[in-house]
């Protein structure tokens, strides 16, 4: 056990030396051509000018061009830039490898080239798909078959202010009432689900049921999974609860503006 051991040491002492010797600098100089006993800048420079207008070749700057836009994909924040720079990347450097003879080289990029381009129709898709979100109203009809059927009567509460939320309302039938702004809820309206998007899923309001109806509910669970696994729909929810906030905005702003032009009245919440 000893002796092995002892010639693992000596091998890796050798390794040492020799990778140290061979990374001296004076030897680095000789390598390059220069007697690293007379050494200037000037002569620095022109052996170096001299190396690189050697390489110059039209397999090299393949791979320089390639290698650049590879470096600009590390620079870039959005993902549709950055699939269309690798892609040119994977190009150039695919062609770099075909005329150099390279094929691992050739190969290796020919392979990412399609990989890129589905990431990259992916992404368009999402990102098209997103858009129609926000400049077409989305219907909610296909949402119905996850949905519960549950019916009110006239009286029923619903849900209370400050209640633990844990679902999605789709009024159908019927007339439902926000208490603290006194804003009726007509079919086809949802309700609750700024609840989703509370840091606590408390309740905002209260809703009550002033004429008998029947509502469609989600749990937040199911909402959460169809929220990931369509994206146009996450973004038309988001869209949906930005909308609604907007509205409480604009509510509150118009109660604002009626107390300094009348007599002071009692705030009222917003849901």
């Amino acid at each position: 056990m000893e002796p092995s051991v002892a010639d693992f040491s000596t091998i890796l002492d050798r390794i040492l030396n020799t990778a140290a010797d061979n990374l001296r600098i004076a030897k680095i100089l000789v390598q390059m051509g220069l007697d690293p006993n007379n050494i200037t800048s000037d002569a620095l420079f022109n052996r170096l000018v001299e190396i690189v207008l050697a390489n110059i070749t039209l397999a090299n700057m393949f791979a320089l061009v390639g290698a650049i836009f590879f470096v600009a994909t590390l620079l870039m924040q959005t993902m549709v830039p950055l699939r269309v720079a690798n892609m040119v990347g994977c190009t150039f450097l695919a062609t770099f490898g075909a005329l150099s003879g390279n094929v691992g080289t050739f190969l290796l990029y020919l392979l990412m080239l399609p990989i890129n381009a589905v990431r990259l129709r992916q992404m368009l898709k999402l990102v098209k798909k997103a858009r129609n979100a926000t400049q077409s109203d989305m219907s909610i009809e296909w949402l119905k078959p996850f949905m519960t059927e549950r019916r009110y009567r006239r009286g029923d509460r619903l849900f209370r202010k400050g209640d633990a939320a844990a679902e999605m309302f789709l009024t159908v039938t019927g007339r439902f009432l926000v208490k603290e702004i006194g804003v009726e809820l007509p079919p086809g309206r949802l309700m609750g689900e700024l609840g989703f998007l509370t840091p606590n899923n408390q309740r905002t309001g209260t809703v009550e049921c002033i004429e008998d109806g029947q509502v469609l509910t989600i749990t937040y669970e199911r909402l959460l999974e169809i929220y990931f696994q369509d994206p146009q729909f996450g973004y038309y929810f988001l869209v949906l609860t930005s909308q609604r906030l907007l509205e409480n905005i604009s509510r509150l702003e118009a109660i604002i503006a009626q107390q300094m032009a009348g007599p002071p009245t009692a705030p009222r919440d917003i849901a």
